[in-house]
């Protein structure tokens, strides 16, 4: 069984910084993909930025060139620094990965539990 834990969420002013960090433990063969969604109250969860194998990264419009993700496949970590924080961004993130658990091709793809990040002065 996989699990993913996220760290890194707080409080944060307009403007601000935090970065996220979310570790995957278990029986990992290969990563597929790993990436990053939030959900404010009332909207439906949306992607963030997501880093497949390939190491081709892909942002949601709005935090291209203030968010920046990255993966560590040694260690099976997928980080995102968030810079100019703003207000509008005030949401639960969850980390979200895909694994290959087996040579024989199964997968494995879930969630974190999700990280508060409130975005206030």
């Amino acid at each position: 069984q996989v699990q993913l834990v996220e760290s890194g969420g707080g409080l944060v002013q307009p403007g601000g910084s935090l970065r996220l960090s979310c570790a995957a433990s278990g029986s990992i063969f290969s990563t597929n993909d790993m990436g990053w969604y939030r959900q404010a109250p009332g909207k439906q969860r949306e992607l963030v930025a997501t880093i497949p194998g390939s190491g081709r990264t892909n942002y949601l419009d709005s935090v291209k060139g203030r968010f920046t993700i990255s993966r560590d496949s040694a260690k099976n970590t997928v980080s995102l620094q968030m810079n100019s924080l703003k207000r509008a961004e005030w949401a639960v993130y969850y980390c979200y990965a895909a694994f290959q658990i087996d040579p024989d091709g199964s997968t494995w793809r879930g969630w974190g539990q999700g990280t508060q990040v409130t975005v206030s002065s």
